[in-house]
């Protein structure tokens, strides 16, 4: 019994967790950018002003992508990335970008 609950336990977190980090991209793909941007991808994180591509690398492709209307001839996208948990969603970020730069986080 105690055996059968560890290893129900064990599922879990690694349902919960995972139990590897997808890499995203190769230390070369992001060579080029500032240090601070590096570290941040490389920190799964996010900031404004950063990069459609810079954002992919820290936290991969989004669930869903939504195109706006474009403003003043800008390209405007909604990304939507959902955290799952191991009884269903458990958030949803989404993201706004004004011609190729993030520029809200809600």
């Amino acid at each position: 019994m105690k055996k059968t609950l560890l290893a129900i336990f064990a599922l879990l977190l690694i349902m919960q967790f995972g139990c590897t980090k997808a890499v995203r991209y190769t230390e070369d793909e992001i060579k080029n950018y500032p240090q601070n941007i590096q570290d941040h991808i490389r920190k799964g994180e996010i900031n404004l002003g950063m990069s459609k591509e810079q954002v992919r690398y820290a936290w991969g492709s989004p669930d869903s992508i939504k195109f706006l209307e474009p403003f003043e001839e800008k390209i405007r996208e909604e990304w939507i990335y959902t955290q799952m948990g191991t009884l269903g969603v458990v958030g949803t970020k989404l993201l706004f970008f004004f011609d190729g730069k993030l520029l809200y986080i809600k």
